[in-house]
């Protein structure tokens, strides 16, 4: 069975909305599981610069599958250890929430594996 790396990455601007209430990052990071393929979530990496708590959420077709809470001005690296699959046709994104009128940036990086 043969694997591919996938990575969903970037330094994201974002302006929050609340801590209930995921944003788009400006630069959208998401990836479409191609027909056929499911894809594997292996890590998480997240850095904040802000001065408040950030949440970076992975979301599946629109439904939150993880939250990451990341504190301020700190990181945060999380070993998801391939735990479930995502099916094709299926589409993961990330988005952040953070408190209502926060603007910063958000550092993210989802490693993945497509199979």
């Amino acid at each position: 069975m043969s694997s591919t790396p996938r990575f969903l990455q970037g330094v994201h601007p974002f302006t929050g909305a609340g801590l209930e209430k995921p944003v788009a990052l400006d630069g959208l990071a998401s990836l479409a599981v191609p027909d056929g393929h499911r894809a594997q979530p292996v890590y998480f990496r997240g850095g904040n610069p802000t001065d408040e708590l950030v949440v970076v959420a992975l979301l599946r077709d629109g439904v939150t599958m993880r939250l990451f809470p990341v504190g301020a001005k700190s990181s945060v690296h999380v070993p998801l250890s391939i735990v479930e699959d995502v099916e094709a046709p299926s589409t993961l994104e990330l988005r952040v929430m953070a408190p209502e009128g926060l603007a910063g940036t958000v550092v993210v990086d989802l490693g993945l594996v497509e199979v």
